[in-house]
């Protein structure tokens, strides 16, 4: 399970949740994952036999993604999708902050093991 960084506990390691059950982690009631869901159309929950949304997990992440941009960050409906538009997911690796100094430090200590 992965710690997601807009919610603060591990989301259940589930294939599907249901409607209800994103909302209850979201903290958004159901009428607003639906218009959501109209607006990002990267939310694309799959439907259960009887018509029932059913969101994946990377589905789950996105949408606190969106509420994160939404309610904290202040962003608008244009301007979030804009941001997801330009960076598609803040996981990207940053850039290292080791230093040439440090990375001579681990291939010394590594020579001295090998010798």
């Amino acid at each position: 399970m992965q710690n997601n960084t807009y919610y603060q506990k591990e989301l259940p390691d589930k294939l599907y949740f249901k409607v209800g059950e994103v909302s209850a982690i979201v903290g958004v009631p159901a009428y607003v994952l639906r218009f959501w869901e109209a607006e990002f159309k990267k939310i694309k929950p799959k439907r259960s036999p009887s018509g029932q949304r059913m969101y994946r997990k990377s589905d789950v992440e996105l949408i606190l993604r969106i509420k994160h941009l939404l309610y904290e960050k202040k962003f608008t409906i244009q301007g979030a999708k804009q941001h997801l538009k330009t960076k598609p997911d803040e996981k990207e690796e940053k850039p290292s902050t080791i230093t040439l100094d440090e990375i001579r430090m681990e291939l010394a200590s590594i020579r001295d093991l090998i010798s």
